[in-house]
């Protein structure tokens, strides 16, 4: 589970830059994956999307450049070498707030809390989960509790945890408790990236990141 394993699943074209290859890539966030043999033609391509994305409004999609005269588009970017070619991703960020999410609307929601509040960062892009700490006596107590059949509630340790680990408490024996508890904080970062992400993976969502690759020129 690792950004450099995702494939690139729609080709897209920027004016102007034939020469540099770029598409969508397979993420949970929004990301654009250029790569070139020249490292200055893409530095180029990159600055100009970067440029676009700061100034760029979409409200049909909740996508504000700024709000009240705060700023809120950036980029995530992160490169590597493959083969001959370089290539960048660039993870499309905005960090608007609302009522109903305070910490931001791209942002792990409050569901997701009890496993993942703090703001996610380039590791954590890439699809390297850092937890919190607190995360390693709660996980394994949510795990033997399980695994004895006893009350998550009863416990401050495991509560918070409550609500999500008695959906799959039913899967649970002492022997696999442990691992399962694993598989499902992992389905929990896969959703923190979901959050995070500023276009639904969904038809909607992936049409407005066309509208705004369009928009790069």
């Amino acid at each position: 589970f690792a950004m450099e394993r995702a494939q690139v699943e729609r080709a897209v074209e920027f004016a102007g830059f034939a020469d540099v290859s770029a598409g969508i890539v397979k993420w949970p966030m929004a990301v654009i994956r250029l790569s070139s043999e020249d490292p200055e033609r893409l530095v180029e391509l990159a600055d100009r999307i970067l440029g676009a994305w700061r100034g760029y409004t979409d409200e049909d999609a909740f996508i504000f450049a700024e709000t009240g005269g705060e700023p809120h588009n950036t980029i995530t970017p992160i490169a590597r070498r493959r083969g001959d070619a370089f290539e960048l991703d660039l993870v499309l960020r905005n960090n608007i707030t609302t009522e109903e999410h305070p910490m931001g609307v791209y942002h792990p929601h409050a569901e997701l809390h009890h496993i993942k509040k703090e703001n996610i960062g380039l590791i954590e892009v890439m699809g390297l989960a850092v937890l919190p700490a607190r995360l390693k006596e709660e996980l394994a107590a949510v795990g033997a509790h399980l695994g004895a059949g006893e009350d998550l509630r009863a416990d401050p340790l495991t509560e918070a945890h409550a609500d999500w680990a008695e959906g799959f408490a039913d899967r649970v024996t002492p022997e696999n408790a442990d691992a399962i508890v694993a598989e499902e904080t992992g389905k929990v970062f896969a959703q923190v990236l979901e959050h995070a992400g500023v276009y639904g993976r969904d038809e909607e969502g992936q049409a407005a990141f066309l509208r705004f690759i369009e928009s790069v020129h």
